[in-house]
């Protein structure tokens, strides 16, 4: 078959590399513009080249010359896979069998661009993906094919990314692909009743109120964890907390500390109080390395008693 891949990044590629491996005929490779502030090309403008093919780089894929290229290719069905573009239906519409995309949530829950970090963060024990049609709204077109995954409760966004929805994720878009070109797919409309939007994990989102409890800051700091990291400020430098434990009190009267108090300093870590318990910080970085929790309390001069973020 003749597929048309609009995506990017290491997801991107992957999918490339399977439809490549299996003898499918990549007719089209559409890759975002490259970036100025990177040293590197995208992982999937680089598959591209590798495999012999031209990446297609539209500064718009609304523009004329994007849908020529689409017409051009004679794809019998385009592929979305980590799109970051805008991507119309004029576009989406042109191969013989239309066009699937892969998002990383049970639609209609958790659309938006920070799906897996949300659920992790609000709370959920499951999550998944869904392949569906693309439609004019944000993730709300025909769902063809689901998948779920289990959230644990220590998982961080790196694990269940990586672990479970990024390879799940390229065997489903080629599992979707053949039930679409053999017509034995079915379409399902998503219940609006149970949907749920949820935007980009931005610096507010990602800011740690050591006012909430343990495990809503728990939550947090794992649903964050390798990307955005979940922040707070220590003695006015602003600090980025990825691996952590959970402990939580036997009662109100044995928190160790206030909300925000420095209580314990370990040989791996250190300890701030929150309501319910405290959270043991094991890894973190002030500045572009990560390090350790003891190690990055020796950089700040940390002690006991001492409040973070006031």
């Amino acid at each position: 078959m003749r597929i048309a891949l609009i995506g990017s990044a290491d997801f991107g590629k992957a999918v490339l590399d399977a439809f490549i491996q299996r003898g499918d005929e990549l007719a089209a490779v559409f890759c975002p513009p490259d970036n100025p502030k990177s040293t590197k090309p995208d992982a999937l403008k680089a598959g591209a080249i590798a495999a012999g093919l031209k990446p297609l780089q539209f500064a718009s894929l609304k523009s004329p010359e994007a849908a020529q290229a689409m017409r051009d290719s004679k794809a019998d069905i385009c592929v979305m896979a980590y799109v970051l573009q805008l991507v119309p239906l004029e576009l989406t519409s042109i191969p013989k069998y239309g066009t699937i995309q892969f998002h990383p949530s049970l639609l209609p829950k958790y659309r938006g661009p920070s799906a897996i970090g949300w659920s992790i963060v609000l709370g959920e024990s499951k999550t998944g993906l869904t392949i569906f049609r693309p439609s004019d709204g944000l993730d709300e077109g025909l769902v063809i094919l689901q998948k779920e995954v289990a959230i644990g409760p220590d998982d961080t966004l790196g694990h269940i990314y990586f672990n479970h929805l990024f390879p799940l994720g390229v065997q489903a878009l080629l599992e979707a692909t053949d039930l679409v070109l053999a017509g034995k797919h079915q379409e399902i409309t998503q219940d609006e009743s149970k949907a749920n939007y949820e935007g980009w994990f931005d610096e507010a989102a990602s800011h740690i109120h050591w006012s909430m409890h343990v495990g809503q800051i728990y939550n947090l700091i794992r649903g964050c964890n390798p990307s955005p990291g979940a922040w707070t400020t220590i003695k006015g430098r602003k600090v980025y907390i990825f691996d952590v434990r959970k402990h939580i009190s036997a009662t109100f009267q044995s928190v160790a500390g206030k909300p925000g108090q420095v209580t314990k300093l370990t040989e791996n870590s250190f300890f701030i109080a929150c309501h319910g318990g405290e959270i043991e910080v094991l890894r973190a970085r002030a500045d572009q390395a990560k390090i350790s929790g003891a190690d990055l309390a020796k950089e700040l001069r940390l002690e006991v008693k001492e409040f973070v973020d006031p």
